[in-house]
């Protein structure tokens, strides 16, 4: 029997991962592996849980992971009354892997994280047969698709079995999702403190939430007078840094209605780490955020949830002052636009690498764009591709070759519009021209799911409007429309009756306004639409407001997804 845990420390590195890997070489290769991460504490294995998985495939999940989520969620919706048949859950069994397979916890959970993202009107809350499951199931991938979560492997049957593995990962994209949305430099102009000297906005509006939080850390541990940390694991195993950090961020009482919560620092000299991680979570209970993690997992360094651990504490007590320097150039943080977001959210949903936080700094290795290249099945070449780490000196003009191989294949094969769109305007950044090739990427990766289920036919504007028109009146609906740009889209009527003739009987006419429309009236049948396009099995990444606002490209998006969800019925 092989013990895989070389240094004793009760868990799998990828450096054992592998020594397993090269050691074992008899045909008894999964039940060997089995037995050897089986004697790993908090990890379980499942045999074969997924159908393409060949006999033996194993699929570990960690019990620390799920303790973690179960306790969050079920202080997230203690109060939520669509949520009492399976609220509060026990993290010590497998309450967790049952109670998100009927998908209203999950979609709760993605609201929670992106307030509005799900129209509730269309969350199946009575009578959950399984055709009904099944449509509350869609509902929650396709709008964690929407929001950024990469999707691509999981499907509504794995959720119905509680697949652990795959039910755990989705959950910690959705919860991460919603612990980042305010660490970003647009949404919280006080991160501004973090600058360091000669450093400027666009420097600060470059890092990744988990590199503002790192500095966010050592900024407080600092003022503590103690030495600064460069992860959330090995480093914080003691506790030690975790104590002058709460004592640092800890309301001092001293704006009108505050608390005074004073830290008792006693626990810091404790002897014991297991005992001393456990004074310092009893310090963030009185501030309200002993979430996600337990003594152990601060003591073993467990990255994901002290990370996790570590946002909840910036989210309650970020304790940072937006800086009065004239020196700073506030017009830079406008924010991204509804655009930009949709986009960034679809690159993600497909599982890019590395992960997009800021649009146009993210792309300007083009990475990512080849990438969705291969997406939109676009060979790439990778042997011409310069790949991180890149060098200290000269990194920007192997980043700049990237670039301007992706606007070669944007020419060709690609054959896109790219007339004045030159690699330097992807280094540089430029927010019009990048836009214009992200675009297309996304356009070109629509019409290829049309193409794939009409067997290979090119699909264009003219042919989506002509199907959904053809589908509305061969349903007898009185909708209709002209192009993407028909004003009558703003009602979001036709994108209803579509959905309706595509499933029968889905839409609730009682809920979707007619007649002379308010603007409110309007958006109010712009959520339920995208919501039930969404619940039917149509991957939709427009917002509610690109129909009332009748943006055509993602109108366009919208109709070419529901032709795709039409297409699969025939």
């Amino acid at each position: 029997m092989i013990d895989g845990d070389k240094n004793k420390d009760g868990r799998i590195s990828f450096e054992e991962f592998v020594y397993i890997f090269q050691e074992v070489k008899s045909s008894d290769i999964a039940k060997t592996f089995r037995k050897a991460i089986n004697r790993k504490e908090g990890i379980c294995a499942i045999g074969g849980t997924s159908e393409l998985s060949s006999e033996g495939t194993q699929h570990s999940y960690s019990e620390e992971e799920k303790y973690a989520f179960v306790n969050w969620i079920n202080k997230a919706l203690e109060n939520d009354p669509d949520c009492r048949h399976v609220i509060p859950m026990n993290p010590n069994t497998d309450d967790l892997f049952k109670a998100v397979g009927d998908g209203i916890v999950l979609c709760k959970m993605i609201n929670l994280s992106v307030p509005d993202t799900i129209d509730e009107r269309a969350i199946n809350k009575k009578k959950l047969t399984p055709f009904i499951i099944q449509e509350n199931l869609n509902l929650a991938l396709n709008s964690a698709s929407a929001i950024g979560c990469h999707v691509v492997n999981i499907g509504a049957e794995d959720l119905r079995e509680g697949k652990p593995h795959l039910v755990l990962g989705l959950l910690w994209q959705i919860i991460k999702i919603g612990l980042f949305a305010d660490i970003e430099l647009s949404r919280n102009e006080a991160l501004a403190a973090l600058l360091r000297e000669g450093e400027t906005l666009e420097d600060l509006m470059k890092l990744s939430p988990e590199e503002l939080l790192l500095r966010w850390a050592n900024f407080h541990l600092e003022n503590a007078g103690w030495h600064k940390i460069n992860n959330f694991s090995s480093e914080i195993k003691d506790s030690r840094a975790y104590f002058h950090l709460l004592n640092q961020i800890a309301p001092k009482g001293q704006k009108e209605g505050e608390p005074q919560i004073d830290v008792n620092m006693s626990g810091f000299n404790e002897k014991d780490d297991l005992k001393r991680a456990e004074c310092m979570l009893q310090q963030a209970d009185r501030l309200g955020c002993r979430q996600f993690v337990t003594p152990a997992d601060v003591v073993s360094g467990n990255p994901k949830l002290n990370l996790a651990f570590v946002a909840n504490l910036f989210n309650k007590y970020p304790a940072l002052t937006k800086p009065e320097n004239q020196d700073i150039d506030w017009t830079l943080l406008e924010g991204e636009t509804r655009e930009e977001r949709t986009f960034r959210n679809w690159m993600n949903s497909l599982g890019v690498n590395p992960h997009v936080n800021h649009l146009y700094g993210d792309l300007q290795d083009a990475l990512v764009i080849l990438q969705l290249y291969e997406k939109i099945k676009v060979p790439v070449d990778w042997n011409k591709v310069n790949k991180p780490p890149y060098p200290k000196l000269g990194a920007n003009m192997k980043k700049l070759e990237n670039c301007n191989y992706a606007v070669d294949l944007g020419k060709h094969p690609a054959k896109f519009s790219l007339v004045g769109i030159g690699g330097q305007d992807l280094n540089d950044g430029n927010p019009t021209l990048t836009l214009a090739l992200v675009w297309q990427l996304m356009r070109r990766y629509t019409l290829n799911v049309l193409e794939d289920l009409g067997d290979g036919q090119k699909a264009n504007d003219d042919i989506i409007v002509s199907w959904v028109n053809r589908t509305l009146a061969e349903a007898g609906k009185l909708s209709s429309i002209q192009s993407f740009k028909d004003k009558s889209i703003s009602s979001s009527l036709a994108v209803v009756d579509l959905i309706d003739a595509i499933q029968p009987g889905c839409i609730n006419y009682d809920l979707v306004k007619t007649g002379e429309l308010l603007e409110e009236d309007k958006h109010s049948n712009a959520k339920y639409a995208v919501s039930m396009a969404r619940r039917i099995g149509a991957r939709v990444y427009a917002l509610p407001e690109d129909l009332v606002e009748v943006k055509p490209k993602m109108v366009m998006t919208v109709f070419a997804c529901l032709m795709g969800r039409g297409m699969k019925r025939v």
